[in-house]
């Protein structure tokens, strides 16, 4: 992975962290995915003013992957219903990663060096280790655990199928503005269907999120779509998770959230990953 790529991913993890941190920080949680989805609108229009269209070879990935984003955003929401942040969003994009290199080398037929394998291994360890470290009553939650661990494979899926869709149209920026697009449009009708008061809530008490949140999160994802066309999937996703680390430490530093050795052991353990990640080359 090149110096370039891999700045780009760290970045995109920072950017993660920062609007999940603000989505955290509401007490309505459909307010604030649905405007920091919504808010990608704005951003994706630009972006289409400078980017060329996606190839048509791309369109099937595309229209999946606008559904696989709209599910695991659903089943996102569900978790933090019946679970903790700290044992929900760790099991999720934890799982994600172990997944994707998963069946990155046993159906795609990459070919990952020893050490980028083990880097991903030690990644989504130090990751899923984080869900340790709150009470041990939260740990027998599995309600929250199993809808975290449908959101892991949500991630996982959109995460393939986005970096195969991106390689196919040939313009990553361009493919996941149309992508967001689109997502949008399907989360409007899902909050006009189920809560449409979260939209008039959302234009008085939502305008921060919206630009804020959506501007984050739609160029943190860009990067992360164009980082699948220049490294593998598997690694890119593995990186890109190492945002739960900015999560807690801007929890620890912002919102004067608690720091125990766990949480200490677990970030040095994933930010090991990091580094073999970073060094690795791939075979």
């Amino acid at each position: 992975m090149s110096t370039t790529v891999f700045l780009a991913v760290i970045g995109a993890a920072i950017l993660h962290a920062s609007w999940n941190a603000l989505v955290k920080g509401g007490a309505d949680k459909y307010l604030g995915l649905g405007a920091v989805v919504l808010g990608h609108v704005p951003f994706a229009l630009i972006a289409l003013l400078f980017v060329p269209a996606p190839a048509p070879e791309s369109f099937g990935y595309l229209a999946v992957g606008i559904l696989l984003h709209l599910g695991y955003q659903l089943f996102l929401l569900q978790s933090y219903r019946v679970g903790d942040l700290t044992q929900v969003y760790p099991i999720a994009r934890g799982s994600a990663p172990l997944i994707v290199a998963l069946v990155s080398v046993t159906m795609l037929g990459v070919a990952l060096a020893p050490m980028e394998i083990a880097a991903i291994l030690i990644i989504g360890v130090g990751i899923l280790s984080l869900s340790l470290t709150r009470r041990a009553d939260g740990l027998r939650n599995r309600p929250a655990a199993l809808f975290a661990l449908v959101t892991g494979m949500f991630i996982a899926s959109y995460s393939l199928v986005d970096g195969i869709g991106a390689r196919l149209a040939g313009s990553p920026v361009g493919y996941y503005a149309w992508l967001a697009i689109g997502n949008a449009i399907l989360t409007l009708a899902f909050l006009l269907w189920v809560r449409p008061i979260t939209l008039t809530n959302m234009a008085r008490h939502g305008r921060m999120m919206f630009f804020v949140g959506g501007g984050a999160s739609f160029v943190a994802y860009a990067l992360v779509t164009w980082a699948f066309t220049q490294a593998p999937i598997a690694l890119v996703t593995a990186l890109r998770e190492t945002s739960i680390v900015f999560a807690l430490l801007i929890g620890v530093f912002f919102l004067k959230e608690k720091l125990n050795l766990a949480k200490v052991i677990a970030t040095f353990v994933t930010l090991l990953g990091a580094a073999l990640l970073r060094l690795a080359r791939s075979t």
